[in-house]
């Protein structure tokens, strides 16, 4: 969703981004956006979102009056009542993913303390009672809701609409909200949902990357070829969800001194190859700004010279075990434990210290951990390894979660782990 493309197409990539990650339907869901003259460009009533055409898009000028193919979306009322509420907002998405169309059937919100980027990027969450849709007073409880401050709104028994300065933002917020809603009610399954406290999430608003961005030449053929590859995994993550498009970030070694890593504010499914960042020792080439996790993967790969990938990653059922005390068994079946072991827990200030603590946990025989309300880290000797060990971890994480609703977790017992440890590893 480039801000140099027309609005039509620009709506049309946010719908075919939401329809094609399932998170909402072929005929739910709808999403405006309002240009610098005040017009308003919002997908259309009754057409597929399936096979939706950027001719499909409708202006609605600013004298109410339409041009396009079709009639509006129903719900432009209340597009044009949020917007007339809140000058700030310039572009809305409304849709029905399960996990908060759930939430809304129940009178609740998701509690976006669950994890830093989640509250930073959503804030608190709105609550708007229910009202027919497309009428007008659906779109006076919109607003209302909306003028309290909040940029995502929960609507009861109906889903939920999302605002942002533009339409990246927009979808970003819309996408970590469900998210942290899907997150929470796997939590939830398993006990006690812990939440962070203002003084943590005020450690990730003032963590800052004190690196010196200098000018570097083109790079060689190895690094291109590792920048293609990154990326390619980056956007692979993102498809499958173990990457949502402002949380994460993943890096690879270019030699002992040096690694690309992902920018920090930039759409995660929408990475190039020369968006990556370089860093060395306390530079980092002047592009791009790095990760905030920067200071974190220098410290695992000085640590740990076989590291050659790393990735924090939030992959929801994974996370899940981090932000409750359950304990995330890696001893379930032979391939979870081969490319898992025995997968550690760190609390949330080691995120916040010089690296000791994490480097300390992480090992070549242990090269995954929880990171408590930060989702997991992972450490591989490739690209390749580091994301097989992440899906792998989410699956064992979403297998474990289901097991709770059929019987008791048989683990493996230890002469089967002394087995394979002789078997892959060559240690008893």
């Amino acid at each position: 969703m480039s801000h140099w493309l027309p609005p039509r197409d620009e709506v049309l990539a946010a719908m075919q981004r939401i329809y094609g990650f399932r998170m909402t339907t072929t005929s739910g869901g709808n999403i405006s956006l309002r240009d610098e003259e005040g017009d308003v460009w919002i997908t259309p009533a009754r057409i597929d979102k399936g096979s939706l055409r950027r001719a499909d898009i409708v202006c609605v000028k600013r004298d109410g009056k339409s041009e396009g193919l079709h009639k509006p979306s129903s719900e432009l009322p209340f597009h044009q009542a949020v917007y007339a509420a809140r000058p700030d907002i310039r572009a809305i998405v409304h849709a029905h993913p399960v996990a908060l169309v759930a939430f809304s059937m129940t009178r609740e919100v998701p509690e976006t303390r669950l994890f830093p980027q989640a509250r930073m990027v959503c804030g608190q969450v709105g609550f708007a009672p229910y009202a027919l849709p497309g009428s007008k007073e659906l779109g006076e409880s919109i607003a209302r809701t909306f003028r309290q401050g909040h940029h995502c709104v929960v609507l009861e028994n109906h889903g939920v609409v999302v605002g942002g300065k533009d339409l990246n933002e927009a979808f970003q917020r819309f996408e970590a909200l469900e998210f942290a809603a899907k997150t929470i009610i796997k939590a939830r399954q398993m006990g006690a949902v812990r939440y962070l406290r203002e003084q943590q999430l005020d450690q990730f608003r003032h963590r800052k990357i004190s690196l010196a961005p200098v000018p570097l030449g083109p790079p060689k053929t190895a690094e291109r070829e590792l920048r293609r590859e990154l990326s390619e995994f980056v956007r692979r993550g993102v498809q499958q969800r173990l990457l949502i498009s402002t949380e994460g970030s993943f890096s690879a070694r270019l030699d002992a001194e040096a690694f690309i890593i992902t920018p920090s504010g930039k759409d995660r499914f929408t990475l190039q190859p020369d968006d990556f960042v370089t860093v060395s020792g306390d530079y980092c080439s002047a592009a791009q700004q790095p990760s905030r996790a920067t200071l974190l993967h220098r410290a695992i790969y000085e640590k740990h010279p076989t590291a050659k990938a790393i990735v924090f990653a939030h992959p929801v059922n994974a996370t899940a075990f981090s932000v409750t005390n359950a304990e995330l068994d890696a001893r379930t079946i032979p391939e979870s434990y081969i490319f898992l072991r025995d997968i550690g827990r760190l609390q949330h200030e080691a995120l916040y210290d010089d690296g000791s603590i994490i480097t300390k946990q992480l090992a070549p025989d242990r090269p995954v951990s929880l990171l408590e309300n930060d989702g997991v880290v992972v450490m591989g000797t490739s690209v390749l390894d580091a994301f097989d060990r992440l899906e792998v971890l989410e699956s064992t994480a979403e297998a474990l979660i289901n097991s709770r609703h059929i019987g008791p977790l048989t683990a493996m017992p230890e002469s089967v782990l002394a087995e394979l440890r002789a078997a892959f590893f060559g240690t008893k």
